[in-house]
């Protein structure tokens, strides 16, 4: 499901609202991957081109969240949710991947990999380093599961 119509005030003009983006995916890797590719694609149609550093944090933290709810939040035969809210005023993206295991929680603070080289441990620390702010919630609905939110604060573009 994904909801891109803006409402229409009394007078016919357009009224700012939210932008969102939400879709449910297998928990499997290609889940994963078309999560992020979609991500990117809506950013670009919502005026955050591809090559920007915008697009490319926010699909970098889809990515992270999508490979945690295949890889930690997985349960056989159920999907994860991925939703993208842009504010009205356009001023912060809320990136939320829901998944259905609400006993494997994440640690309140991802810390670096001990190891460098190491090729995996370092998802929701990157995410950490990129995002204004992280939470993690229980699943809405009273469903299984977690919600993992990560908001990224846009700057206003800079005064020449």
């Amino acid at each position: 499901m994904t909801t891109e119509n803006p409402p229409f005030g009394k007078t016919g003009q357009l009224v700012r609202s939210e932008a969102e983006f939400a879709m449910t995916f297998t928990s499997t890797p290609r889940g994963a991957r078309l999560a992020r590719r979609l991500a990117s694609e809506r950013l670009d149609a919502w005026g955050f081109p591809y090559d920007s550093d915008v697009n490319e944090t926010l699909t970098l933290i889809v990515s992270e969240l999508a490979a945690n709810a295949v890889t930690h939040g997985r349960v056989p035969g159920r999907d994860f949710r991925l939703s993208l809210t842009l504010t009205a005023a356009r001023d912060r993206v809320c990136v939320e991947v829901t998944d259905t295991r609400g006993d494997r929680l994440p640690p309140a603070r991802p810390c670096a990999p001990e190891d460098p080289e190491a090729e995996a441990g370092r998802g929701l620390w990157l995410v950490t380093c990129l995002a204004s702010r992280l939470s993690v919630e229980p699943r809405e609905g009273g469903g299984p599961g977690k919600t993992l939110r990560a908001e990224l604060d846009l700057s206003p573009p800079s005064a020449p």
